[in-house]
């Protein structure tokens, strides 16, 4: 015992005799105590933080890590439950990576023209943008021309998923640069109109210099300024890229031309005659068939207040003749009837107010008793918004026209050429391309007793037997591009392989 108890007490001693350096090692061992203490209250918390980041992101790894937790990270609610089950799953948006480039400046552009008109223009500038390297400023519509229409870009198109669907081919920015933008606001821009029908290599070699130089290019006019023909594969690839998938319409308009299909579909089949009666149609082209001298007097008055129509004197008869004047109602209507379009389906009329109202739309009417109008099919309510702003109700009439089982054009504008082009993307839907310079002189031999009907009937369904939206190719005229086939009414190099009969 005694042993044992001076061994204890050696061991006393000892620790008395070093009560100095044993101090140290208890305040080390309580510092210890203490750090680890603080590391697994920090490694608590972050754990508890990502739990909870984890729970409030989604369900993917939610149900896994937390199974059997308490009930504040668990549906308990059986009616959670329930909405979760019935709610669809949105899959998520897989965006196409960033295109890296050097930037060689930015583009501004200034629309000019109709909804048509700007949307072909738009589709030719990102294609430029993208092949001089620049980085594109979403384009300004235009807002001085005859409709007077005050939409942005935006109130148009889905600006965002312009944007981001066309990233990884050319950058786009809402607005330029801060720094850029002081500078253009105090005038400090070079604004130029680039040269029509002009190939790719013009704005390599001419453009993208000024735009090294001035850091800033405003192209103040983009309607028909990039060739239709002659152009690398890659560049009509793009082109078409942006019209068939870049451009997408708000989803307000989107879903209100859902509603007018919809409706339509419900009570059969139907066709768009896109009837290009309005106003200011007849007196931009001088063609007054079928009007009374007031009515004459009225447009040509109309075509002289407007300084950038250039053409003031027109002879309506000889410009009729050569097919460069839009079908009157009264024409449309016989050449429907000698094509054998049904009279039971619905005819949608995808224009503006016809000049001459009821009285022109007379025959029509009678001919084809189902003649509808967005303005017929929804409530007042429904178009206010669109009210004064052509250009949305031109986007309407747009998705209809792309929907419809036959498209009518009766006088080969923008609308007509895109839709024509868009239409032929979805398969060769069937578009009727009346030969007007053709169809008229018919239907003076009809009128003047020279044709019966039925030989008047069979020369119209002879003559556009191949006149139906069918796969053919550009007719191409060197030197000549106003006269040659539109790139956008038949965009070739983006459809389906079209067989050397064709050709």
């Amino acid at each position: 015992m005694c042993g044992v108890e001076g061994k204890g007490r050696k061991g006393g001693m000892g620790i008395m005799k070093g009560g100095g350096g044993g101090g140290e090692r208890v305040g080390k061992l309580k510092s210890s105590r203490m750090k680890l203490w603080m590391i697994r209250a920090t490694t608590s918390v972050l754990l508890w933080t990502c739990i909870v980041q984890l729970t409030a992101v989604g369900e993917t790894w939610g149900p896994r890590v937390l199974k059997g937790w308490p009930s504040c990270f668990t549906h308990q609610d059986s009616s959670f439950s329930v909405m979760e089950d019935t709610v669809p799953s949105v899959p998520a948006r897989v965006l196409p990576p960033k295109r890296v480039y050097k930037n060689n400046g930015y583009l501004m552009v200034s629309c000019n023209g109709g909804l048509n008109q700007m949307r072909a223009a738009i589709c030719d500038m990102v294609t430029i943008a993208r092949y001089l390297n620049v980085t594109l400023i979403v384009p300004e519509l235009d807002k001085t021309s005859f409709w007077a229409d005050p939409s942005e870009f935006q109130d148009i198109f889905d600006v965002d998923h312009f944007i981001t669907s066309l990233r990884d081919e050319v950058r786009i920015l809402k607005e330029l640069p801060p720094r850029l933008k002081r500078r253009v606001k105090m005038g400090m821009v070079y604004s130029m109109p680039p040269i029509s029908w002009s190939d790719i290599s013009y704005y390599r070699n001419q453009i993208l210099p000024l735009i090294q130089k001035y850091k800033v290019v405003h192209l103040n006019r983009t309607d028909t300024r990039l060739a239709n023909n002659g152009q690398p594969l890659d560049v009509q690839k793009l082109r078409c890229r942006v019209n068939f998938s870049g451009l997408r319409f708000t989803s307000q308009i989107e879903d209100l031309g859902k509603r007018v299909i919809k409706l339509l579909r419900q009570k059969g089949p139907f066709i768009v005659l896109h009837l290009r009666y309005e106003m200011d149609m007849l007196a931009f082209s001088g063609c007054t068939q079928g009007c009374n001298n007031e009515e004459v007097e009225e447009l040509t008055r109309m075509r002289y207040a407007y300084p950038w129509w250039k053409e003031k004197i027109i002879n309506s008869d000889l410009k009729r003749k050569d097919g460069l004047c839009p079908l009157t109602p009264e024409e449309t209507a016989l050449i429907l009837r000698a094509l054998e379009i049904d009279n039971s389906y619905q005819i949608y009329i995808a224009a503006g107010e016809i000049y001459g109202g009821t009285r022109r739309m007379a025959s029509l009417a009678a001919a084809y008793p189902r003649l509808v109008r967005k303005e017929t099919l929804l409530d007042p309510s429904d178009l206010g918004f669109f009210q004064n702003h052509s250009s949305q109700m031109a986007a309407l009439d747009y998705l209809v026209s792309l929907e419809s089982d036959i498209f009518v054009p009766t006088y080969d504008g923008n609308m007509a050429k895109v839709v024509e082009g868009h239409r032929r993307f979805l398969g060769y839907k069937q578009t009727i391309l009346l030969d007007r310079s053709l169809l008229v002189d018919l239907i003076d031999q009809y009128n003047s007793g020279s044709l019966s009907w039925i030989e008047f009937s069979n020369a119209v369904k002879e003559s556009h037997a191949s006149r139906k939206g069918q796969p053919t190719r550009r007719l191409v005229i060197p030197d000549r591009p106003k006269e040659e086939d539109y790139f956008y009414a038949n965009p070739e190099e983006c459809l389906q392989t079209i067989t050397r009969s064709t050709e």
